[in-house]
């Protein structure tokens, strides 16, 4: 039986169209399938939403070409800041300090905003031979045989692939259709996410301030302004949201503080509800999970994007070397590849950020002093601080190519 295309890939957000690009410059015919209708969440101006891409996920987009389109518009992350205390009373004296200059490789990262990223990502995807993309379709079935798989689409189309890619998020109906069961729960908290304005430089400075009902992100984009990530609990955050815009910034300055002078809301105001959601697999015949399919997690380090670029560098890796090879790249043997190398890296990743948020996201007395002393510490010895600072620009473990800077 004829392939329509080699990989299927369902998810137009930023992981579908990126693993759809890392895929066609190595051969690949490549169809993304999108619910949304083309240009749907392309914003004409600044809507306050950006990430903080570590290091190797800056060298996975310089892999597969698009770095350049986006470089000028990115803010490099020279140093990170950690510290710990309430609102309105500033920070403990206990911190943790992290400079990109104790690490050889350069900056730790770069702050991108969603609207440079995602138009970058979609101008690529149009401008390849090897990648056709379907707008405003969703999938409802898919049917796997000893060769490949079929896809149905809502407008009766089937499309025939070698591999499904599910880049389709936490209730990624991809996962759902193959079985694939989810393990998570909610933390009663939401991320309020906007951006400010202020008077004062913030020299690429990143800060994280912790406090009872969630953490503050203070992450520095090009300009004097920086992107707000600001967990508060459920309610609160309820309240806070339906505020005006001059009754939100009165809250958030306390917490915010005086150190880069007056703020402005620049952009528009978002809230999130916060959960972690790890599926129990991250493969089923014929089909992979990258991204929020496979792993959803409090953003209390602001990872996510990044995992999803991981789970890519590493899926591409593994096709690539079993195309080489001669291999079946969608069948089980290379698929289990994938698993085995990603799966204790989210799994460990999810586990990490929904400790830390538990051990900061409370007020307990003797906590506080532990988890205080503790940032001392790390911040006094040289050794665990340039571990902490690796960590942050996703030097550590075991990492695909396109993430050390080399070829597929």
């Amino acid at each position: 039986m004829s392939f329509d295309t080699d990989i299927a890939i369902v998810g137009g957000g930023l992981n579908g169209p990126a693993l759809a690009l890392a895929l066609a410059s190595s051969g690949l015919r490549v169809t993304v399938i999108d619910a949304q209708p083309a240009g749907a969440t392309i914003e004409d101006g600044f809507d306050g939403r950006s990430y903080a891409l570590a290091l190797t996920s800056v060298r996975m987009l310089e892999g597969i070409g698009l770095w350049e389109a986006v470089a000028d518009e990115a803010q490099p992350m020279l140093e990170i800041k950690v510290t710990d205390g309430r609102a309105g009373e500033g920070p403990s004296p206990f911190f943790m300090h992290f400079d990109h200059a104790e690490i050889e490789e350069g900056p730790m990262g770069h702050m991108v905003e969603d609207r440079h990223l995602r138009q970058a990502l979609l101008e690529a995807v149009e401008a390849s031979d090897a990648i056709q993309m379907i707008n405003g379709e969703r999938v409802t079935e898919q049917n796997v045989d000893a060769t490949g798989i079929t896809l149905t689409l809502a407008s009766g189309k089937l499309l025939r692939a070698r591999l499904c890619v599910g880049a389709d998020g936490r209730t990624s109906e991809t996962a759902q259709r193959a079985g694939i069961k989810r393990t998570g729960w909610a933390y009663g908290q939401t991320a309020l996410v906007c951006a400010v304005a202020h008077e004062l430089p913030h020299d690429g400075i990143a800060h994280q301030f912790f406090m009872p009902p969630g953490p503050l992100a203070i992450l520095p984009l090009t300009g004097n302004r920086s992107s707000i990530v600001w967990s508060e609990t459920a309610e609160n955050a309820a309240r806070i949201h339906a505020l005006t815009d001059a009754e939100y910034l009165d809250v958030l300055r306390p917490r915010f503080g005086d150190f880069l002078g007056e703020i402005s809301l620049a952009g528009a105001r978002y809230t999130y509800p916060l959960s972690l959601s790890l599926a129990h697999e991250m493969i089923a015949p014929r089909i992979a999970l990258v991204g929020d399919s496979a792993h959803g997690v409090h953003p209390i380090a602001g990872q996510g994007l990044n995992a999803g670029f991981r789970d890519i560098a590493a899926l591409c890796e593994i096709i690539v070397d079993a195309q080489r090879r001669g291999e079946d790249f969608g069948a089980g043997v290379a698929l289990a590849r994938y698993q085995e190398w990603r799966r204790f890296d989210n799994a460990s990743m999810a586990l990490a950020t929904d400790s830390f948020n538990r051990l900061f996201s409370n007020d307990n007395a003797l906590i506080r002093m532990a988890r205080d002393i503790g940032m001392g510490i790390v911040s006094a010895l040289p050794s665990l601080r340039r571990t902490f600072i690796r960590e942050a620009a996703g030097l550590n473990g075991d990492l695909p190519r396109l993430m050390r800077g080399l070829p597929l």
